[in-house]
C-alpha cells in the first residue's frame, strides 16, 4: 500500500508532466483528438496501477512507457478492427433470437407427431437416418415407390402443417459479428 505522503507527489508527477506526455502522444497518433484521448486513457492507467510504481524511480519514463504500450496496443487491436466509416457493414450485422430454434422446433415435434406412423417411418428412414429408397423400402418390407409415395406425402403434410412454402421461410444463421470498437489514433 502507498504511504500517504507519495500519493500527492504521484499526482503532482502526473499533472506535470502531462504537456510532454500530450507533446510524445501528438506525434504518436498525429492528431490531436487521438493524443488527447491517449494521454487521458495513459493516465487512467497510471492512477489505476500507481501501487505498481516504484518511489524514487523516474516516474516521467514510468508514465511514456504505459503511454507508448498502450498506443502500441490501440495499434494491434485496430488491425484486428474492421472499418466502416459508412455504417454498411454494421447495417449488415443481427443476431437472430436464440428462442426461434426452441419454438421452430417444437412446432416442428408438434407436427410431426400429428403424421401418420406409416408415413413419419418412411420419412425417418430415408429424411433423418439417410437411408436410400431402395433401403428404406427393405427395411420397412414394401416396394421402393411405396416409400417414395410416403414420403413425399408426409413431407407434404409437414409443409401444410407449418404452413412452410419454401427454404425462405426458415430462419437463418447469423450474417456477422463484430468485437466492440477500441480508440485509436487517426
Amino acid at each position: 500500500m502507498l504511504n500517504q505522503p507519495v500519493m500527492p507527489a504521484i499526482a503532482a508527477g502526473m499533472v506535470a508532466a502531462m504537456p510532454s506526455l500530450r507533446r510524445y502522444a501528438h506525434s504518436l497518433c498525429r492528431s490531436a483528438d487521438g493524443a488527447e484521448d491517449l494521454v487521458q486513457e495513459t493516465l487512467l492507467k497510471a492512477w489505476s496501477h500507481r501501487a505498481g510504481y516504484q518511489p524514487g524511480s523516474n516516474l516521467n519514463a514510468w508514465l511514456f512507457t504505459i503511454l507508448r504500450n498502450t498506443f502500441l496496443t490501440g495499434i494491434r487491436k485496430k488491425k484486428r478492427e474492421v472499418q466502416d466509416v459508412d455504417g454498411i457493414y454494421s447495417a449488415r450485422l443481427r443476431t437472430d433470437p436464440a428462442h426461434d430454434a426452441t419454438l421452430d422446433l417444437r412446432d416442428f415435434l408438434a407436427a410431426f407427431a400429428s403424421v401418420p406412423a406409416q408415413q413419419r417411418k418412411a420419412l425417418i428412414l430415408v429424411g433423418a437416418l439417410g437411408h436410400s429408397y431402395d433401403e428404406a423400402a427393405l427395411l420397412a418390407g414394401t416396394a421402393a415407390g411405396t416409400i417414395k409415395s410416403r414420403v413425399s406425402r408426409a413431407r407434404q403434410h409437414l409443409m401444410n402443417v407449418m404452413q412452410v412454402q419454401g427454404a425462405m421461410d426458415f430462419a437463418s444463421a447469423p450474417i456477422a459479428t463484430s468485437a466492440t470498437p477500441h480508440y485509436a489514433c487517426a
